[in-house]
């Protein structure tokens, strides 16, 4: 089930997660991860990152930011995002965002279902 929140929805949830991981891919196809802080500008996220994820996110703009939970058994934040380099950092658009973790062990999957426990979080701009 998908709910469609305001992009402020994203910004609180961003807020309780104090960095993430930004994953860009290199030229050879390898994925590279980084850690981020990263800070609202209007609605976009500007991350401070170097010049070989910079390149990355020039070349190939679809990315992603992975914030792991704060706490055993928490929630991971998962954000696709399109990705612009720029000369303050990268700058990011979100497009959607999920809450993730996995089921609990034992559990038993519905049907159709990946088994996990999840949040959809559909970033619109209203």
């Amino acid at each position: 089930m998908s709910v469609p929140v305001a992009l402020a929805a994203l910004a609180d949830e961003l807020a309780r997660f104090p960095f993430g991981y930004l994953m860009t891919v290199s030229d050879d196809g390898r994925p590279h991860a980084v850690a981020v802080a990263p800070n609202w500008r209007g609605s976009e996220l500007v991350v401070d990152v170097g010049r070989r994820t910079t390149a990355n996110a020039a070349a190939r703009p679809d990315v992603a930011l992975v914030f792991p939970p704060a706490e055993p058994g928490g929630y991971s934040l998962i954000v696709d995002a399109v990705a612009t380099a720029g000369a303050d950092g990268v700058v990011l658009v979100p497009l959607n965002a999920v809450l993730h973790r996995p089921a609990p062990v034992g559990a038993v999957a519905e049907p159709g279902s990946c088994g996990a426990d999840c949040v959809p979080i559909e970033v619109s701009a209203t």
